[in-house]
């Protein structure tokens, strides 16, 4: 699964089968991890003919474009698959994978960057009446993307038309990029192996 975080020039992808539905990036600010996961997009875009979804804070990406590997052309064909989702807070997040069933074709990968920025630390405390309201908050939304992305995987899997890829049966699966503190990022490791 590394390989698909670099340049598709730079690693021959031999293998697009995955058994890895749910990733978490994480390290310190600005040390290119948005970079990291559009390098991850693109290259999930130009191994499937599906789309990937990268969900992010539109004001953020604007401050700070990522960079893209040399040789990447930017006016790729490649770019069309790759539908930018702007959401402000968590409810997006939410209201997105709330209605994933209702696509009619899943993408590729869905690649939430800043994870942890949609959670307000106040907002949630007062939401869940507990001073862990925004843990609550990022457990339970981490739970509705592992439900859609899991549900997404049953449908495909269901096909038995023979014009379905192994990559297809394989389905969707989920990026998430945050500067998770070490000990957020062991709950997150924890809740993770629960499923």
């Amino acid at each position: 699964m590394v390989e698909r975080f670099f340049s598709v020039r730079q690693v021959e992808l031999l293998d697009h089968n995955h058994s890895d539905p749910i990733m978490l990036l994480s390290g310190p600010p600005s040390c290119g991890k948005t970079s990291l996961l559009f390098q991850f997009a693109f290259n999930s875009a130009a191994g499937s003919n599906h789309e990937v979804v990268f969900i992010c804070n539109r004001r953020k990406l604007e401050s700070k474009p990522p960079y893209f590997s040399p040789g990447i052309d930017p006016s790729s064909d490649t770019f069309q698959r790759i539908q930018m989702k702007y959401v402000d807070e968590d409810e997006g997040i939410k209201n997105y994978f709330a209605a994933f069933h209702l696509h009619d074709t899943f993408p590729a990968a869905v690649v939430i960057d800043d994870f942890g920025d949609f959670f307000e630390e106040r907002s949630c405390q007062e939401k869940y009446n507990n001073p862990r309201g925004r843990d609550l908050a990022m457990v339970r939304t981490l739970a509705l993307c592992h439900n859609a992305i899991a549900h997404a995987k049953r449908v495909l899997a269901s096909f038995s038309c023979p014009t379905h890829t192994m990559e297809t049966l394989q389905g969707c699966s989920l990026s998430i990029r945050d500067g998770f503190q070490p000990f957020s990022l062991l709950k997150v490791m924890a809740w993770d192996r629960l499923f």
